[in-house]
């Protein structure tokens, strides 16, 4: 089974490029990364995160529906901004307070290609934009201030080399 990637992969910082149609290596790229998520008991994972520089990304809040994003835009942010802790699969056993906006508007196609939106808040806002990131080379870590993400490496650092 393909594994998630870590931080230092360079792939974790460059953009992802579109998905033109979804195909059957598309479809069973979404089935990989949900298996994946699932296995890893995560909350979001985008396909860079396991070396495939492609938009799309996956969500599985506990009490929320699988969502498949493809080739999404965040269209609408609130001012209102919130702190909240976050991690990633991609810089396992670490986390920190992330500010962000409190809720968001989304578009993007589902898996057969139909456009949709969502206008939500709350946990499913946070990991939305967590993931979209991943698709522009942009780790929760890249949103702290030097000292705390300075902190967070080391800790990072320390935890990778005892394993």
């Amino acid at each position: 089974m393909i594994d998630v990637i870590t931080i230092g992969n360079d792939i974790l910082k460059e953009k992802a490029a579109s998905v033109p149609e979804i195909d059957e290596n598309i479809e069973n790229l979404i089935k990989q990364m949900t298996e994946i998520l699932e296995k890893k008991s995560g909350v979001g994972l985008a396909a860079p995160q396991i070396a495939e520089k492609k938009r799309i990304f996956i969500t599985k809040i506990p009490g929320d529906i699988l969502r498949v994003f493809i080739n999404p835009e965040i269209i609408q942010t609130s001012q209102e901004l919130q702190s909240y802790e976050e991690g990633c699969l991609s810089i396992p056993g670490v986390w920190a307070n992330v500010i962000r906006p409190a809720s968001i508007s989304i578009q993007a196609w589902d898996i057969s290609g139909k456009v949709f939106r969502i206008d939500t808040d709350g946990v499913l806002a946070r990991v939305i934009q967590h993931e979209f990131d991943h698709l522009n080379g942009v780790l929760f870590t890249d949103r702290l201030n030097d000292k705390q993400r300075e902190r967070i490496l080391k800790i990072y650092d320390r935890k990778s080399k005892t394993k």
